[in-house]
This record gives C-alpha cells, sequence and structure tokens, in this order.
C-alpha cells in the first residue's frame, strides 16, 4: 500500500498530520471522517453540500472544479480562492504534503 502525508487544520486551529493510502480510490472528506475530524459529509461525497468545505493552503497541483462543486461552492459560507469541497479531491501521489483548513461551518 501506497501512502501520502497530509496536514490538516480544523476548524479550532489544531494540526493534524496524517497518512493517507493512495491506492483505495479515497477522498479528503473521507480521510477527515477516517480520522474523526469535524466533517459531516451530509451528501456521502456527491457534492451536493458544503460540509466537507476546506481551504487548500499548498501549492498543490489539483484536479479541475466540476461544474456540480462550483455551483455548491457558489451556495457555501466563507468561500475563498482556495475553497474546495474535500468529497471532490481524490488523494493521489501528487498529494504528498498537501495542507489544507477545515471551513467553518456555518454563518
Amino acid at each position: 500500500m501506497s501512502e501520502v502525508t497530509i496536514h490538516i487544520e480544523d476548524r479550532e486551529g489544531g494540526m493534524h498530520t496524517v497518512q493517507a493510502p493512495t491506492d483505495m480510490n479515497m477522498n479528503i472528506m473521507e480521510l477527515c471522517k477516517a480520522s474523526e475530524l469535524d466533517v459531516e459529509g451530509t451528501c456521502g461525497g456527491m457534492a451536493m453540500c458544503a460540509s466537507c468545505h476546506c481551504y487548500v493552503l499548498s501549492e498543490h497541483e489539483l484536479s479541475a472544479m466540476s461544474e456540480d462543486e462550483e455551483d455548491m461552492l457558489d451556495q457555501a459560507f466563507f468561500v475563498e480562492e482556495n475553497s474546495r469541497l474535500g468529497c471532490q479531491l481524490k488523494i493521489n501521489q501528487n498529494f504528498e504534503g498537501l495542507k489544507i483548513k477545515l471551513a467553518p461551518q456555518s454563518a
């Protein structure tokens, strides 16, 4: 099994460094839930809610944002230029050292 290290800042400012498998088709939302971080993933990863909204803090090359993800972020609170939905970020080898911060849940 191949793994990458991902750094996650929770909503209270705590830092978590987690090992993430790259061979399980896992996404950032699932990784946060498996790491017992405060992420709901209400829609189950279908880009139909923003409960896994996060900010990408590092300069990693990510997959392009889908129209569904853009539409959902248009309705979310606290959206920034580096906002993404964790459920849409599939973990791969290029994520080594990725740094994210969980966005506030609501206004």
